[in-house]
């Protein structure tokens, strides 16, 4: 059975989607017009978890804010930093995010980098917050921004990547030395979990295909148990067409004929690599939201997640991918006028070319781009 809660979807997985995912897609003219002009001032703001990490977070974080409260949002973070690197990481503080994040149900954040050094806890920040709150979906976007050219224009698809076991499961040891064994761990329960999810997606999203990532030839039961079960969901869906590829032949199609792809559901490690390589077609890590979500909770974040550390106190990070973010959160939140009137103003200025980072080919830096999206709020 379907059920509906307020503000957002559940799907047959049980898993919370974003609001308005369904409605948004046929809008009537009704609803066009309240959207076209601002609500009234909300008697009362959504508190919303903010964790800038590292890097150039902090930075972009600060145009986050600055948007909001130009554009009057009725939103207040309470901010939490949280670092494996900056002497800023302890259970106490981990637990105190984890309070906060539990109480408001929505988070943005940036990148929490992760050392290579192993210190006696193979879990990084980032993995445990994704485990204790079960943030099993990541979902980007990747769509191409108006205005800005890339070899491949017009890019429109989406990446589902379970990203609470896998690769990612933290089960390493040293069976003798020389020799480290490291466990990837597939589950049947897992992978209908996220397939279920991607389907959920693409119905709700009226998109017609969805397309499995595996490497099944080589780990046969491992890869093949999360292709059997996405083959198995897949036959609940009719109406949405299923494909599988492997993900070497997946990586060398994307850069070649993306525009044959529409949502792709994969597992953690292959999610990782192609978020990253999608992310390059239209334009890189510094443009592209992405978000997580558990039955419960959702967090925003960039697509490509990178702290940039070489960019830090440089001015020169992009802030449109954490601002595309924040703007996805507020429509989470069912604040559909504050979210179009950031993400419009921010795909206005880069459309208009005229301020643009250095990634993007241009000179501003992180402040005057950050400017020029605020000026263009009430265009």
């Amino acid at each position: 059975t379907r059920k509906t809660r307020v503000g957002s979807l559940v799907g047959l997985s049980g898993v919370r989607l974003q609001p308005l995912c369904v409605r948004s897609l046929s809008l009537t003219a009704s609803q066009n017009a309240t959207l076209e002009s601002p609500p009234a001032r909300a008697d009362s703001t959504f508190k919303v978890t903010m964790v800038p990490g590292d890097g150039v977070g902090p930075e972009l974080m600060t145009a986050v804010k600055e948007v909001f409260k130009s554009g009057d949002v009725p939103v207040e973070f309470e901010e939490f930093h949280l670092s494996e690197v900056q002497n800023m990481a302890s259970e106490e503080k981990l637990n105190e995010v984890l309070t906060s994040m539990k109480n408001n149900r929505v988070a943005i954040k940036g990148k929490i980098h992760t050392p290579m050094e192993y210190k006696g806890e193979l879990a990084s920040y980032e993995m445990r917050l994704r485990r204790k709150l079960d943030l099993f979906a990541n979902v980007v976007h990747v769509n191409s921004l108006p205005g800005y050219s890339t070899r491949h224009n017009n890019l429109d698809l989406v990446i589902i990547r379970e990203q609470t076991e896998g690769e990612y499961s933290s089960l390493e040891h040293e069976s003798v030395s020389g020799v480290v064994e490291c466990l990837k761990i597939i589950t049947r329960e897992k992978s209908r979990r996220i397939a279920k999810f991607a389907f959920d997606y693409a119905t709700k999203k009226g998109r017609s295909k969805v397309t499995a990532v595996h490497k099944a030839n080589i780990m046969k039961l491992g890869d093949g148990l999360f292709l059997q079960s996405c083959a198995e969901v897949a036959e609940l869906y009719p109406k949405i067409k299923y494909e599988n590829i492997i993900i070497d032949n997946c990586c060398m199609q994307l850069v070649q004929n993306p525009y044959q792809f529409d949502v792709l559901v994969m597992p953690n490690l292959y999610g990782n690599i192609i978020d990253n390589l999608a992310a390059g077609l239209v334009g890189g890590a510094g443009v592209v939201p992405g978000e997580s979500y558990s039955a419960e909770y959702a967090v925003f974040e960039t697509g490509a997640r990178h702290p940039f550390a070489q960019a830090v106190g440089r001015n020169i990070a992009n802030p449109t991918a954490m601002l595309l973010s924040a703007a996805n959160m507020l429509r989470h939140l069912n604040l559909e006028y504050h979210s179009n009137m950031v993400s419009e103003a921010v795909k206005r200025v880069i459309k208009q070319g005229k301020v643009r980072t250095a990634d993007l080919g241009g000179y501003a830096t992180s402040v005057e781009f950050t400017r020029a999206v605020i000026s263009n709020l009430s265009a």
